[in-house]
């Protein structure tokens, strides 16, 4: 069987290349050519996930519970699964108040939430 592969090098920097190579290659069906169905298919596979943000998370959690959850609980529950944490740019070194922990309903919200949004 007998199968073609593309590889695709890129440059970046920004001095002149000391040489190049020009690549034909012909989409569409036939001996020797691309199939854009598998193209579209491998860039789908791809495709990196959407960045879940707080706010999607609040918002699932008020439609389908109804109630609000602060963003500090969810930080919390993040914390507490050993999730990745972002850099916030209004991080502080040290908290003015102690931090308050969700209750048991809103943390199995939460959670439930994280694995809507395929996190957990």
């Amino acid at each position: 069987m007998k199968s073609t592969h593309v590889e695709t090098v890129a440059l970046l920097s920004h001095k002149k290349p000391d040489g190049h190579i020009n690549v034909k290659v012909e989409f569409g069906e036939g001996e020797g050519k691309v199939p854009l169905d598998n193209v579209a298919k491998r860039v789908e596979a791809y495709k990196p996930k959407e960045r879940v943000i707080y706010k999607m998370i609040k918002e699932y959690i008020e439609a389908k519970y109804g109630f609000k959850v602060h963003t500090a609980y969810i930080a919390e529950v993040k914390r507490s699964l050993g999730l990745p944490m972002y850099d916030a740019p209004n991080a502080v070194e040290e908290l003015k108040h102690p931090r308050k922990y969700p209750t048991a309903e809103k943390v199995e919200a939460i959670k439930d939430a994280l694995k809507h949004f395929e996190m957990i």
